[in-house]
């Protein structure tokens, strides 16, 4: 069933989380997880039976010891795709909704983690297309162009010339080649617009460096 979220207050203010290193939701871009660890098993399950929706979050790497540290902003999305395989695997796409803020983690009998969430910091998550009219989309074209020559690949470049602007911006940060603390920042970037200056930068460097190692921009 689609659901529409208008509001913060329509998401749940206690969510599960998925810490992953190097991931990246954004609003209205999919992300397709294969679930295996039987915490996250019974984390999907569980939230399968409720709200369908979880939080994906990156951890923060920590000498200490006891559990990981979390950054403190994710972003949730809900389950619209859900797929048992014969070896005990779930297959399962998040459709991201709206970025939240961590106000506390939970001290929980679950075996996987969960946290108090606030999204009114991200409230412009949850309407489509907020902010696409700043976005500099010809400088992020150029800069993708550029990459890819750089690297000798091919692009769908009408498709990508196509793609709807709050698309391009989001689905490029969300498969773009960097490491966990620029993919953070991506996240936390104020608006759309500031989002694509941030990923120009950042591939403009990578240009001027002449790494072509790097995993590519699909």
């Amino acid at each position: 069933m689609l659901v529409d979220y208008k509001l913060p207050a329509d998401l749940p203010s206690v969510i599960p989380v998925f810490p992953l290193s190097g991931a990246l939701l954004l609003p209205r871009v999919l992300l397709p997880l294969n679930i295996f660890e039987p915490r996250y098993l019974s984390m999907i399950n569980d939230a399968m039976s409720s709200s369908r929706i979880i939080g994906i979050i990156q951890p923060r790497n920590s000498s200490q010891s006891g559990p990981y540290g979390l950054y403190d902003a994710g972003c949730v999305g809900r389950l619209t795709t859900y797929n048992e395989t014969e070896d005990g695997r779930i297959l399962v796409t998040l459709t991201g909704l709206c970025r939240f803020q961590v106000l506390e983690e939970l001290d929980v009998t679950t075996a996987y983690r969960q946290v108090k969430a606030d999204y009114e910091p991200f409230s412009h998550d949850l309407v489509k297309d907020y902010g696409v009219d700043d976005v500099d989309r010809t400088g992020l074209l150029e800069v993708l162009k550029n990459y890819l020559d750089a690297n000798q690949l091919q692009g769908d470049w009408p498709s990508i010339e196509g793609s709807p602007t709050e698309e391009l911006v989001n689905s490029l940060s969300v498969v773009s080649p960097y490491g966990p603390p620029e993919k953070q920042a991506l996240l936390e970037a104020d608006t759309l617009a500031s989002r694509a200056d941030m990923l120009i930068a950042m591939t403009e460097v990578v240009l001027a460096q002449g790494n072509d190692k790097e995993t590519p921009l699909q």
